[in-house]
Formats: C-alpha cells, sequence, structure tokens
C-alpha cells in the first residue's frame, strides 16, 4: 500500500486538531512555520549539491510537509486549502506558458514545427508577468517596476533580481568594464569609511552601507559574467571548509596544535595544502 496526498492531507489534518492532535502543530502560525520552511529549502539543495539522491527524496518530502501545514492553516482561516493552492498554480503556469499550452488550457498542444523561438518565449514571459503584476490591488506604496520582486528573498539572491528586473528598463551598464570600474570605486570608498570610523570621523553604519555597495557591485559582475553569485560563494565556502580542514589534519599528523601556532606557519601549511589541491585537481 502506498500513501497518497490526500493520505498526508488527512495526517496534516489530524495533527492539527485542536482536541486530539499534536500540541506542537496546533501551536504554529504561518508566521513560526517560516524558519522551518526556509530551512527544508536549504537542505533540499544541500542535498542537490551533494548528489545524495536517496536522501533528496526525504528532504523533498519534508518541503512538501510545508506547503500541506501552510495549506491546512489556510483552511482553518477560510483563505485556501490544498485544493485550491493547486488549482491556481496550473492556472498560473498555464497562462504563463502559451508556447506550451496555445489554447490556454492543459489539454492544448503546440504544433511541433511551428514552435514559437526562445525571444518570442522570453517576451511573451516578461509581458504575461507584467499583466500579472498589474491585476495585484493597489497599495499605499506607489507602482514600480521593481514590484513583485520579494523582500524577504536572501539579500543576495534579491539584489541579483533587482538588477534584472532594472536591467530589463533600460537601467544598466553598457558592458562589463565600467562595472571594474565600479567596483575599484566601491571599494576606495569603503576604505575611507573604515579609516575614518576608526578615527572617529565617521561611524559603523556608514561602513556597513560601503561593503553593502561593493557586494552589490560583485553581484552585477557575477550577472555580467553570467555567473550565479550564491553558488560562486557557495564553492568557496567549500572550497575553504576544505582546505581548514586539510590544514587540521596536516597539524595533527605531525603532532602540532593549531591554536599554538603563529599565522605565518599556518599560512606556510595553507600554502602547502593549496598546492597539493592545485596539483590534482587543476583549480586554484
Amino acid at each position: 500500500m502506498s500513501y497518497t496526498i490526500d493520505d498526508l492531507k488527512t495526517l496534516m489534518a489530524r495533527l492539527r486538531d485542536p482536541e486530539i492532535g499534536c500540541p506542537w502543530d496546533t501551536r504554529q502560525s504561518y508566521k513560526t512555520i517560516v524558519p522551518h520552511t526556509l530551512e527544508e529549502a536549504y537542505e533540499v539543495a544541500d542535498a542537490i549539491e551533494r548528489e545524495d539522491y536517496p536522501h533528496l527524496k526525504d528532504e523533498l518530502g519534508d518541503l512538501l510537509f510545508q506547503v500541506i501545514f501552510y495549506a491546512q492553516m489556510g483552511k482553518e482561516d477560510g483563505h485556501f486549502d490544498f485544493d485550491t493552492i493547486v488549482d491556481n498554480l496550473v492556472r498560473k503556469l498555464v497562462r504563463r506558458h502559451p508556447h506550451v499550452f496555445p489554447a490556454g488550457t492543459l489539454d492544448s498542444k503546440i504544433d511541433p514545427d511551428n514552435r514559437p523561438d526562445e525571444a518570442w518565449i522570453k517576451e511573451s514571459w516578461e509581458r504575461i508577468k507584467a499583466e500579472e503584476r498589474a491585476m495585484v490591488p493597489p497599495s499605499d506604496e506607489p507602482v514600480s517596476r521593481l514590484d513583485g520582486i520579494a523582500r524577504t528573498l536572501p539579500a543576495m539572491a534579491r539584489a541579483e533580481k533587482l538588477q534584472k528586473r532594472a536591467s530589463r528598463h533600460g537601467f544598466d551598464w553598457p558592458e562589463i568594464e565600467p562595472v571594474f570600474d565600479k567596483l575599484h570605486e566601491e571599494l576606495d570608498e569603503l576604505k575611507e569609511a573604515w579609516h575614518a570610523a576608526q578615527t572617529g570621523v565617521g561611524d559603523h553604519d556608514a561602513v556597513e552601507d560601503e561593503l553593502g555597495d561593493l557586494l552589490f557591485v560583485c553581484v552585477n559582475l557575477a550577472r555580467f559574467m553570467k555567473v550565479n553569485p550564491e553558488q560562486a560563494l557557495k564553492r568557496t565556502n567549500h572550497k575553504f571548509d576544505s582546505r581548514f580542514r586539510a590544514i587540521e589534519q596536516v597539524l595533527t599528523r605531525e603532532g602540532r596544535d593549531m591554536d599554538e601556532e603563529s599565522l605565518d606557519a599556518l599560512e606556510a601549511v595553507y600554502q602547502t595544502v593549496k598546492g597539493v589541491e592545485k596539483g590534482g585537481s587543476g583549480h586554484c
């Protein structure tokens, strides 16, 4: 016997039952579940990064459970339920993919010999997204071309989305060289802010502002190079983690204590580890 999505919905309703459910589950709200949702999403990403596909199945199940949790709370509050979430999703994706569902219905199919090109697909996608944004009920804030980019995104991901949206409306550098120039400019401004703060002329907020500007330009640089900045930083994190652990192993084999070594001594071991890594993998 295999359980189905309906069984999962039943399980969730039981967990949330105020009389016979789980005390922890019944105490939760939309806001208290958010940290768990983010954690589960990152664990999915981690399993994919490690190509741990047996574990990925479990992590995807945990992430699906988060959706079921929100759906049950929405049903209790009369806002929505799982079925309306699915219905809304399918309708949205059919609408956004006229190059796959030409009649705007799930059973309509495109003529394989008359498929639109990539440029048409991209233009169509942006036009449909813009139409959807225009249909959102007005708020007190002025309408902006940057609307719809979630403020709760990780800062680096949001920076990339903001830049891409602005670029589509002509607010962008024409080529990569000025981005390099801007990088050097922001680095100089960060140095000035730092020295000013150290001497009491400036403050820490100015340092934070300038560092933010520098990171924002780094994201711009990654965008021009067609590099995912989050992925690039993850690779560097992995590289540092691997090298640091290798330093620990070298010192342990030699009977040395890292906490008692000088920085110069540690740097010498680091360069040795780096050289071995470079020789083995071809990467610096």
